[in-house]
């Protein structure tokens, strides 16, 4: 606040100063309205992202969409900062505490170490400075994907005192005879495809900004080369996982396009998973697919042929099969889910004020708050307890469900509801005999979601035999992400061993979950 001493006598320079003040009021009320717009931005946003997340089933967004809708709502709240402090002038700008991010990337990425040193270092004093320590900071750069070409010589030696012939070296195997790429070449295409869900006509648009003209049917005779050199692995794959004797199963859709009628048939994979981290299972974890033009019932019981033990499935009647009197093999066991139990009754908690579902799903949670804390425990662990804490739970629901049924009519949605669980009652209680069996089957569901993926991009599988090939490749780098293994260099490493004559009696030796040193062509693996 100025004093009147402080004013000038001349009544021009008092006209500018009210001018100015009244224009610095004006941007400061600019301002406050620029800020009042971003501030009612962000709570729209906000709202979206509650909608999606949490609105009625009608008005959510779809499970494989609300990823990428919280990408561009993350990006969208990310820039109206930017543009808040954008307009703070530089000297006003209050220090924020430097975020010390030394240690926080892997160590087996390169360092390119760079040093800034100041302009002089010769004091005021004419002294020399001397270092007393350093600030270090870290930042991820990129190098973008570069293609390079090997070129292979073979010289050719002859004697020049004799005629006896010409020495050189054979050519080494290639998986595309007389062809272009190199294992890491065709292990990237699978990655990107099958991993990563990028069609190869976009592969091939990326693949061209370096100048690399690469039709997409090339792409696609290099997918097809490489699913039929898999195939010995993939099958030792499912051979492994059917000698275990607790295993998952789930289908999902997969989109054939039928060129007869112009229009796609409805195939299935069957996803066959083992995950025994939960109980401290020794076993490695795995997953395979295998195709089928249908959901029948017989497609599960030709797959799990020669497979004894539980099998953890959904309720679908087509695993009826597995368990029918008439059936021969080995015996199995079918474990049934308790989260598509619940599913059932959150469906009827919706749609307005249900409270015996709500009853329900209070019941089933208290199970999976027990689970929760029994996990990754030793399966006579997670036995005692189960018999300990859940078996009383599970009596008295077992109370609970027939008093309801009783008085709920069985044609409604809560009826049927009920009716499901006490259809498959004794397979949801099997966990309490058995500390190897999860609760859910939500194990293999969520080794399908990638399958998901890539219907969403790809639309649907061009023929049964491209359905197959996709089968077999995506087995293989689902058991990779299920392992911690990078995918594309247990790809490039599997190709080259087999272009390098591996041995069919050691295949299981290629498994993903097998260390890089049982491999024997490694020609271009590199660790990192």
């Amino acid at each position: 606040m100025l004093d009147a001493a402080d004013l000038p006598d001349d009544v021009a320079a008092l006209k500018a100063m009210l001018i100015a003040a009244r224009l610095s009021e004006a941007g400061k009320d600019a301002q406050i309205a620029r800020k009042d717009e971003r501030i009612e931005r962000l709570e729209k946003l906000v709202a979206t992202f509650k909608q999606a997340a949490f609105g009625h089933k009608s008005e959510k967004t779809d499970p494989d969409q609300f990823d990428l809708a919280l990408e561009d709502l993350e990006t969208a709240i990310a820039t109206i900062h930017a543009e808040d402090e954008a307009d703070v002038p530089a000297g006003r700008r209050i220090a924020k505490p430097r975020a010390i991010n030394r240690g926080s990337l892997p160590e087996h990425l390169p360092r390119v170490v760079e040093v800034i040193e100041p302009e002089c270092l010769i004091c005021a004093c004419g002294g020399c400075l001397h270092c007393i320590g350093e600030d270090v900071s870290e930042r991820l750069d990129v190098v973008p994907a570069q293609f390079r070409v090997i070129v292979t010589r073979r010289p050719k030696y002859a004697c020049r005192a004799c005629t006896d012939g010409v020495v050189q070296a054979p050519a080494p195997a290639r998986l595309i005879h007389a062809g272009l790429p190199t294992e890491a070449t065709i292990a990237h295409v699978l990655v990107s495809k099958y991993a990563d869900h990028l069609p190869l006509h976009r592969q091939a648009q990326i693949i061209s900004r370096q100048g690399i003209n690469l039709d997409r049917s090339t792409l696609a005779d290099w997918v097809g080369r490489a699913a039929f050199e898999l195939r010995p692995v993939f099958d030792a794959l499912i051979a492994n996982l059917k000698r275990s004797t607790k295993l998952f199963m789930d289908e999902t859709r997969a989109p054939i396009l039928d060129p007869g009628s112009r229009k796609t048939k409805t195939g299935y994979f069957w996803a066959l998973a083992r995950d025994d981290r939960p109980w401290s299972g020794g076993a490695p974890s795995g997953v395979a697919f295998t195709y089928a033009p249908g959901r029948s019932g017989h497609h599960a019981e030709r797959i799990m042929q020669g497979f004894t033990g539980i099998l953890q499935v959904d309720g679908y009647a087509g695993y009826n099969r597995l368990i029918a009197p008439d059936r021969v093999g080995p015996d199995i066991q079918l474990a049934y889910c308790w989260a598509h139990a619940r599913r059932k009754l959150v469906e009827i908690t919706r749609t307005g004020s249900a409270p015996i579902a709500e009853e329900g799903v209070r019941r089933i949670g208290e199970l999976y708050r027990i689970e929760a804390e029994l996990r990754g425990l030793p399966a006579e662990a997670r036995l005692a307890a189960r018999q300990e804490r859940s078996s009383p739970l599970i009596a008295d629901m077992r109370t609970w469900l027939t008093q309801h049924r009783a008085r709920v009519a069985g044609k409604s949605p809560l009826g049927e509801a009920l009716s499901y669980i006490a259809k498959y009652w004794d397979g949801l209680c099997i966990f309490l005999a058995d500390g190897r069996i999860e609760i859910d089957n939500n194990t293999v569901e969520r080794t399908i979601r990638p399958i998901a993926l890539n219907r969403k991009n790809a639309l649907f599988a061009g023929h049964d035999a491209g359905a197959e090939s996709w089968a077999t490749i995506a087995s293989l780098i689902e058991t990779c992400k299920l392992n911690a293994v990078n995918p594309q260099t247990y790809l490039t490493a599997t190709l080259t061993a087999i272009v390098d004559g591996h041995k069919q009696s050691r295949i299981e030796e290629l498994l993903p979950w097998h260390p890089a040193h049982g491999i024997s062509g490694t020609r271009y693996f590199n660790p990192l």
